[in-house]
């Protein structure tokens, strides 16, 4: 599945999305990092392939609605990826909070479960400690990144400023739970 994952993301973001790309290696390899502390080692391939394809939806090919999240999860429905990374990518990162914003939410809901388990957390830390060139971040700097790039107002800055408390109480239980590096 890994394997798999890989291919796909390079295939689809390297080249008409090189920043992107290596945001999702960064946060990929962060993530295999961190998935020694999950116990079944299915879960810490689950974890590796969602963090490798959880920006795929932004690849212009596979992006439909513009909302990544929800176009990166349907396109792996679609090719028959497996349940749980798609129901990952299209819930990382409280996806729900900018769903619910831009009308998309029931949409999101409905095709998708949102998994509350130890490899979502993973999944969002890694996102969230990881900035857009692959460099490591605080969850703080990460906010105040992405505030930076959107107009004060906009869509994803009102879903960073509701998101932001939960953000942080997710960073915060991995980090409790493991010392990552």
């Amino acid at each position: 599945m890994a394997d798999r994952a890989w291919g796909i993301a390079e295939l689809k973001l390297s080249e008409v999305l090189p920043r992107r790309w290596r945001h999702v290696q960064a946060v990929a390899a962060r993530a295999d990092r961190v998935a020694s502390i999950l116990a079944e080692s299915n879960d810490r391939e689950l974890l590796v392939s969602a963090a490798v394809l959880h920006d795929i939806g932004y690849a212009p090919s596979i992006a439909k609605t513009g909302f990544h999240p929800l176009d990166g999860a349907r396109w792996l429905r679609d090719v028959e990826f497996d349940d749980r990374v798609a129901g990952l990518v299209a819930h990382h990162t409280n996806a729900v909070v900018e769903a619910e914003l831009r009308g998309l939410d029931r949409e999101l809901s409905g095709e998708f479960d949102r998994e509350e388990s130890q490899v979502a957390d993973l999944l969002w830390y890694c996102d969230l400690t990881t900035g857009p060139d692959g460099q490591e971040f605080t969850v703080g700097e990460r906010l105040a990144e992405i505030r930076e790039r959107y107009e004060p107002g906009s869509v994803v800055a009102e879903f960073i400023d509701r998101s932001a408390g939960e953000f942080f109480e997710v960073v915060k239980r991995v980090e409790d739970e493991f010392s990552p590096t």
